[in-house]
């Protein structure tokens, strides 16, 4: 029960500097707005303005098409090799099925 309170008291303490950090917020903001606008290296100007958006689309639209060039790719990668098993790949027609092999081999040049 001791902890119950405990917990309580500190959690209504937690909450009312949260309030009060809450209240005090705005004045802050305003505040840093006017010092903002004396200062303005380049960095801080390049960043508050347009640029880097655009950067980012860009960057993003270039990415999903390299992307998307890079899947067709391997997509004709994976279908050559496809094509290219399925030539290598011995009849399963003879034999139990398993394609045959070195046993089946053997039994054809005794049986001749």
């Amino acid at each position: 029960m001791f902890t119950f309170i405990l917990n309580i008291v500190f959690m209504l303490s937690l909450g009312t500097i949260l309030y009060i950090v809450a209240r005090a917020l705005p004045r802050v903001e305003e505040e840093a707005e006017k010092s903002d606008r004396r200062k303005g290296g380049l960095l801080e100007r390049w960043v508050t303005s347009e640029m880097p958006e655009k950067v980012d689309e860009f960057l993003s639209t270039f990415l999903s098409k390299l992307l998307r060039k890079f899947k067709v790719f391997l997509l004709k990668i994976d279908n050559s090799l496809g094509a290219h098993l399925k030539k290598i790949k011995p009849d399963s027609s003879r034999g139990e099925g398993n394609g045959g092999g070195f046993k089946d081999m053997a039994e054809e040049v005794k049986e001749e």
